[in-house]
């Protein structure tokens, strides 16, 4: 699903990425870690294409996205979900209206939108919150908001860049129990992270990164 061949990112004179080869397979979930300033956000950042790399292939289900035009990056995108460290919900906006924005976007009817969001509201475990604002959610309940908007697209793919970063110990439980529903039932999910304990508590594929290469896959 996810190939990376001999890809390298400069920012001038700082290598963020050097010479990196790895595959990811439809439905897999796969860690990448490595301490702070180790290349992890970089290469999630080039897997939905908002960082182009400076030399290398990337190749998305068999296209290669470093020779896509930056028209076709929204239909990419639109296979994806994404979920950030910091949540980036719309404060003024209800939780439905958060979730259903992608939706919103692509001229979704108001009926479909309704059901897709009470569907992954309940899969998240805040069925019947819609109406509410994010600022009535504790930190790990805005984070579930957050899953719940990466997935109402149904993506072939979730990519997760810290996502319990900002959580206590059993709010990070949570999420990442969640995360893992969403890789049984067929999505492909990578998480950026560098907690140590929830990868020994949920045991996956990992790559580790050190200092903008690839150590171990």
């Amino acid at each position: 699903m996810i190939r990376f061949y001999r890809v390298s990112k400069q920012f001038g004179a700082f290598d963020a990425l050097r010479d990196v080869n790895f595959q990811v397979s439809k439905g897999e979930f796969v860690y990448i870690t490595g301490p702070s300033g180790a290349g992890k956000s970089t290469m999630l950042k080039m897997v939905y294409g908002a960082v182009r790399p400076s030399h290398g292939k990337i190749l998305i289900n068999g296209t290669d996205i470093t020779r896509m035009r930056a028209s076709g990056l929204p239909s990419l995108r639109r296979s994806m979900g994404i979920v950030f460290q910091d949540f980036k919900l719309i404060p003024t906006r209800s939780i439905g209206e958060n979730v259903g924005l992608a939706l919103e976007v692509i001229g979704a009817s108001r009926d479909t939108i309704r059901r897709r969001v009470d569907a992954v509201l309940s899969i998240v475990g805040l069925r019947g919150r819609a109406d509410e604002l994010p600022h009535t959610l504790s930190g790990g309940e805005q984070q579930r908001v957050s899953v719940a908007r990466a997935i109402v697209n149904d993506p072939s793919l979730l990519l997760a860049d810290e996502p319990t970063g900002n959580l206590d110990g059993a709010m990070a439980i949570e999420v990442m129990e969640i995360l893992q529903t969403i890789n049984l039932r067929g999505t492909t999910v990578l998480v950026a992270t560098h907690d140590g304990g929830l990868m020994q508590r949920f045991p996956y594929r990992t790559l580790r990164f050190r200092a903008g290469r690839l150590e171990s896959s």
